[in-house]
């Protein structure tokens, strides 16, 4: 179970990871965690009107519960596959990148980004989403991180140790909060040097989900730089998360969390 991003660059300069996930936009969206109901609430509940912008929209994972909650959504993916998915299922994408996308004037009411914004560069994107946002707009950029059970955690680190040494994969499991904090810190920063929001917070939100063997397996193929990987040895992997998965009865409780970076657009003047 790699981090993800799993490189040592800044994330938003590796593009050939970030527009691999339409790969297999299906798969993508069947396996992918949802966020809870409460986050969604929380950012709604926090802003006024009814016009979002998804930033990385990917299949509509994150839009779908906006327009279920009666919100116009509007998605921007620079991915033609996984914007193709989203348009089938009710979802107005346009295909760009948000560094290079032309709002034509329009302003919204939120926007936000669900395990995206590291893929934004972090300066450039903000100062488009204090374009993009009308005063008293509401931004939310978050995360989900994972964490699997002390000993499936090991197992699995042992498991990519094995396979991918000398790897930014080695190190096998998601770096828990502590790690993902420099991604916060990088978009908290960026939307403060534009001097056009109000001062950060962040949410959090904890909640559970139960994996079966085969669940999981489908799952690990879609983490970021997954599919670059070599078919032995991608194959290699999977057998060993499953067998890891299996000495512990097959199933497990994954416990994920998951954290917004938010902030106020300024009003202006």
């Amino acid at each position: 179970m790699a981090s993800e991003p799993p490189e040592p660059r800044t994330p938003h300069q590796a593009r050939t990871i970030a527009e691999s996930f339409g790969l297999d936009a299906e798969l993508y969206d069947r396996t992918r965690p949802r966020y809870p109901d409460a986050l969604v609430q929380k950012i709604l509940a926090a802003g006024h009107g009814s016009h979002v912008l998804d930033v990385g929209c990917g299949t509509g994972i994150v839009a779908r519960p906006f327009l279920e909650a009666g919100s116009d959504v509007l998605g921007v993916d620079p991915d033609e596959r996984m914007a193709s998915f989203a348009r089938h299922r009710g979802l107005e994408v346009e295909v760009s990148t948000f560094e290079s996308w032309d709002a034509a004037g329009r302003q919204f009411d939120f926007l936000v980004a669900g395990q995206s914004w590291h893929w934004v560069d972090p300066m450039i994107g903000a100062a488009r989403a204090a374009e993009v946002l009308r005063p008293g707009g509401r931004l939310a950029l978050f995360w989900y991180v994972f964490e699997p059970p002390p000993a499936l955690k090991e197992a699995f680190s042992a498991i990519y140790q094995s396979v991918l040494p000398g790897t930014p994969f080695s190190q096998g499991t998601t770096p828990g909060l502590d790690g993902y904090s420099a991604i916060f810190a990088r978009a908290s920063d960026g939307l403060a040097q534009t001097g056009k929001f109000r001062e950060s917070a962040q949410w959090r939100f904890d909640w559970g989900h139960s994996y079966t063997r085969g669940e999981w397996l489908e799952q690990v193929p879609t983490f970021g730089g997954h599919s670059q990987l070599p078919p032995a040895q991608l194959q290699e992997l999977l057998v060993g998360i499953g067998a890891a998965i299996d000495a512990v009865g097959g199933t497990f409780s994954m416990h994920y969390i998951a954290v917004a970076v938010t902030a106020e657009r300024a009003e202006e003047g």
